[in-house]
């Protein structure tokens, strides 16, 4: 074995143990902001007197292509609607986050690579405007969409709070 072989192990191994350590810090993320949205929507849920009803329209508007949307008002919510749903939105706020992490990393190292990050966030929040615009009407009509705008700021917060606390050091430059 040479020197050129113990050193390609060595950085593959540091390389390996970095990218784990990104990838559990966006989860970490991720799940923290998807918990906030969790906790927003049962806190506004159980105000209006309907608990768990929000991520049982969501999925329903999901998984039965809005079928039972017809008349919201006499949704009721099952324990697997909301469990599945909420399984499916911590997977994909994990997903989020593993990415936002992954490019964070980079980012330390690149810092104009961290404006293209803080330009991706503006985009994906301006994506998911547009995409809860484009959901079905009956969905819009059944969760304010102020709740909706205003829980995706809060977790958004959270994320980006978190993230920064975990990289104090970091330098952003267009």
């Amino acid at each position: 074995m040479t020197h050129v072989d113990t050193f390609d192990r060595a950085h593959s191994s540091e390389h390996a143990t970095s990218m784990t350590a990104a990838y559990r810090e966006g989860f970490v993320g991720g799940t923290l902001a998807a918990l906030t949205i969790v906790i927003w929507f049962l806190i506004i849920d159980v105000i209006n007197g309907r608990p768990f009803y929000t991520p049982t329209v969501l999925g329903t508007a999901l998984f039965q292509g809005g079928k039972g949307l017809e008349s919201p008002a006499t949704l009721t919510p099952t324990f697997d609607m909301v469990v599945v749903f909420t399984w499916i939105h911590f997977l994909v706020f994990g997903l989020i986050g593993g990415a936002a992490a992954r490019m964070l990393a980079v980012a330390e190292n690149r810092p104009n690579f961290g404006f293209g990050v803080v330009l991706l966030f503006v985009i994906f929040e301006c994506g998911f405007v547009a995409a809860a615009t484009g959901v079905e009407a009956k969905v819009l009509r059944s969760i304010a969409w102020p709740a909706i705008a205003a829980g995706n700021l809060l977790a958004a917060t959270v994320m980006a709070s978190y993230f920064q606390r975990r990289h104090r050091h970091m330098s952003i430059r267009p």
